[in-house]
Order: structure tokens, then sequence, then C-alpha cells
């Protein structure tokens, strides 16, 4: 039930509010995650509206080295350290999401993957990729249904979850959904959705710690290690100007 409850809010939460997307020195046809998240309305969400609770953000700091070294070694000191911060502080049943859509999908998908530092969730149901296909049909991979091992930039810190043809569940919305099929599978659309709150406990987070911090989003080996854009409901569309500095777009929820 809750991830028939998650695809309608993605649906109608990418047309609420993206964080900036990415500077133009990335490929224009390379992948990229750009931070959304969706607040639902009264009549959205079945008579209770969701609330101020969610958080999509690329955040210096908060990832591992985006030049790809270790995590913690001297000669990466200075890399920025990209990384998302992907937050719903309240309860699982608040309509209210937080995520990152996915650009530039390729026709087929062989191969998912992101690692997530440890401590943080990592349920069946959030972090999660929900992909969309060209036949209308909708998919789940969750973070705690994905195959585990080591990160390889930092192994005891954290986590690398993969999904392919070799290993991972990727769930159909119904049971009524063909069987997705890697490398076979035309694909529509692609996101990474957070929905489970701080009442969701897992392995790692007994208590409940609502948030996950993910990096190395990986489609077709394709690694997203770095990005911009921070997506809270509240700021509106905020970028970097050249100089590094706060360029608020000035565009509202609305």
């Amino acid at each position: 039930m809750q991830r028939r409850r998650s695809v309608r809010i993605v649906a109608v939460g990418m047309l609420v509010v993206f964080g900036a997307l990415f500077p133009a020195l990335a490929s224009a046809d390379s992948p990229r995650a750009v931070p959304f998240v969706f607040i639902g309305t009264a009549a959205q969400c079945g008579g209770v509206a969701g609330s101020h609770i969610v958080t999509s953000a690329w955040l210096g700091g908060m990832g591992l080295p985006d030049n790809g070294g270790p995590n913690g070694d001297p000669a990466t000191a200075n890399d920025p350290h990209r990384g998302v911060l992907l937050n719903k502080n309240g309860p699982t049943t608040d309509c209210s999401s937080a995520g990152l859509i996915i650009t530039n999908v390729p026709k087929v998908i062989t191969e998912l993957d992101f690692d997530y530092r440890n401590g943080t969730h990592c349920g069946a149901g959030a972090p999660r990729f929900n992909i969309e296909t060209k036949a209308g049909f909708t998919y789940f991979a969750g973070c705690g249904d994905g195959v585990h091992t080591p990160a390889t930039q930092d192994p005891l810190q954290w986590t690398h979850v993969s999904f392919s043809a070799a290993g991972g569940l990727v769930a159909p919305q119904f049971a009524t959904n063909p069987p997705f099929v890697f490398g076979v599978t035309e694909v529509k659309r692609l996101s990474i959705v957070y929905d489970e709150g701080t009442d969701t406990v897992g392995t790692e987070d007994p208590n409940g710690v609502g948030l996950s911090n993910i990096d190395n989003i990986s489609v077709n080996s394709a690694v997203i290690s770095s990005g911009t854009g921070i997506a809270d409901g509240t700021q509106g569309n905020r970028s970097k100007n050249d100089d590094g500095s706060d360029d608020d777009k000035g565009h509202g929820d609305d």
C-alpha cells in the first residue's frame, strides 16, 4: 500500500518544486539528478494536506569525493564531497515526499546503483528508484531490496546498492504488471523517491531517522557523483552564481 500511494505522490510532485538544474559544464546527454519535493494539497491528499517536512538537496561535504578518490585521504581533502540529503521530518503517512528526477534516461536500463551512508535510512520503500516504462507500467527498486556491498570510496562507512539482472528486486506496482527485464524493457521516466518518515525504522536506524544520505547515483554505469540544487518547498529554486554565491531565482511554490 505504501508503494502504491507513493507513485501518486511522485507523479504530481514533479510539477511542484524543483531544485536548480545542473551547471552548463555537464555534458548535454549525460544523466543528471535534479532535486524535487512534493507537498500535497488537501484535494490531492484525500482531505489532509501534506506538511513542509521534506528536503532534497545536493550539499557540499555530504557525500564521497567527487573525483572518485578515497574518503578521508589527504589527497581528496579539498574535494567538494557533494552528496544528496533526502529528508522527511515527520510521519510516513504525511502526504509529502522528496526525491531526484533523473534526466537523459537511456532507452533501456541494464543497471541501477547508488551509495548510502551507513546509519541513515535504507528501507524496502525508500530511498527507491521509481521506474516508469513506455508501456505505462511502474516498478520500484527499494534500497533494502538491492544487492549490498561495501562502497569502494569508503567501505567502512558507506554501502553500495545495486540492481541488475544479476541481483536486486524490482517490484511491480501491481501484480498484473508484466515482468521488468533489465536490458529489454523500454523506460520512459526514472526518479529516486524518499517518503518514509521518522516512524519507519530500519536495521541501521532502529529509532527512525527519517533521512537518507546518498551519492554516486548510477544508470548503466554512468555515475552522477555531483550536482547542485536545493528543493524544500519554501525557498523556491536556488542555484549558484559564477562566484559561488547564492542566486535565488525567486520562484515560490505556486
